[in-house]
Parts: C-alpha cells; sequence; structure tokens
C-alpha cells in the first residue's frame, strides 16, 4: 500500500472530517483521563467551530494531508510564528493506520513545508498523556525545551532545528509544500 501526503485547503470536507476525528480524540482522552466521562456532544461541536485552521493556509501556513492507499488518513499543520519559527500542529493519524509509517512521513513534509516557509526551527507543544507522540516527536529528533506559549493543556514543548531542504528550494516563501509517496 501507498502512503502520499500533499497540502488541502483547511476548508475543505476532507480536512474537517479529519479535524472532527483528531479533536474528539484528544478531547476524550482528556476528559476520559480527568473527569472519567467523553466529551459533551455540543462541546465538541463548539470546540471544532472554534479551530477552523484558517491559520494553517497559506501565505502562513500549511495544512497537509495523509492518505493510505487513496483514503485520507491523517493530517499535520504547520504556521508560521515568527519569521524564523514555525509550529507544528494537528499532528493526527487514523488509528487503524498507526505503526505504518504515516506519522513519520506526515511530520517530515511538515518539517519540509515549514522550511518552505523561511522557518529555521519549528516547535510544537503537547499533553503529557499523549505518550505515543511524544515518543514519535522524541524519534524523529525533537528536543523538550521552555515553555514557548500559554495554553492550558500543553504540558511538554519541543524543539527542532531545521536543516537546509535536500531539494534546495528551503526559504521560498509562499511555495506549496510538495506532494509526498512512500510505499508502506
Amino acid at each position: 500500500m501507498t502512503w502520499t501526503v500533499a497540502p488541502e485547503p483547511p476548508d475543505s470536507p476532507v480536512a474537517a472530517a479529519l479535524w472532527r476525528a483528531y479533536y474528539t480524540e484528544v478531547s476524550d482522552r482528556w476528559y476520559l483521563l480527568h473527569e472519567d466521562r467523553r466529551t459533551e456532544p455540543a462541546e465538541l461541536e463548539r470546540e471544532i467551530a472554534a479551530q477552523s485552521g484558517a491559520d494553517l493556509a497559506p501565505p502562513r501556513g500549511r495544512l497537509l494531508v495523509a492518505r493510505y492507499a487513496g483514503e485520507p488518513a491523517g493530517t499535520a499543520g504547520v504556521r508560521l510564528l515568527d519569521g524564523t519559527t514555525a509550529e507544528l500542529t494537528r499532528v493526527f493519524l487514523r488509528e487503524d493506520l498507526r505503526g505504518r509509517g504515516g506519522a513519520a512521513l506526515l511530520v517530515g513534509a511538515a518539517e519540509e513545508a515549514a522550511r518552505e516557509l523561511g522557518a529555521a526551527r519549528i516547535v510544537l507543544d503537547t499533553r503529557g498523556d499523549l505518550v505515543e507522540a511524544r515518543a514519535l516527536y522524541a524519534r524523529l529528533g525533537y528536543t523538550e525545551t521552555e515553555a514557548y506559549k500559554d495554553d492550558p493543556y500543553a504540558e511538554h514543548w519541543f524543539t527542532k532545528p531545521l536543516r537546509p531542504s535536500w531539494s534546495g528550494c528551503a526559504g521560498r516563501a509562499g511555495a506549496p509544500a510538495p506532494s509526498r509517496t512512500a510505499r508502506r
């Protein structure tokens, strides 16, 4: 089977469906851990609607969608925080497709998109209970760092310097992130 990763408009139906799946999973995990319940449907709808993803649109951001055998499988987004720093966000892979290399491919494509936006480093935050995410970031060369923003749900912050792109097109602000393909 083949993985592909390509840019996607944040307001597309595919992006919206994956955002809903992502937010439902992380929200339910938090509530089950802290309050022994799932997210209330009204709260879920309110939070999903409040996070449009507009900050992941060009020219200062990118939303990437991974597909496995042509089917939408996950997302990763990057947005510029300043002239040299990008933030990695919304890293998600459908549970039934985890363990097949898609997450590393998504993060790699997001790093490339960040380079193309002109970033020299990438940062992210995550929660303590998302141990799989923390393990992935460590495996991909991210190191824990000081908090770079105030977020009531963030418990761990990571950073990684971005080496110049192998494609030779790093730093071209506004250039679209390339499509990536991998067999797994």
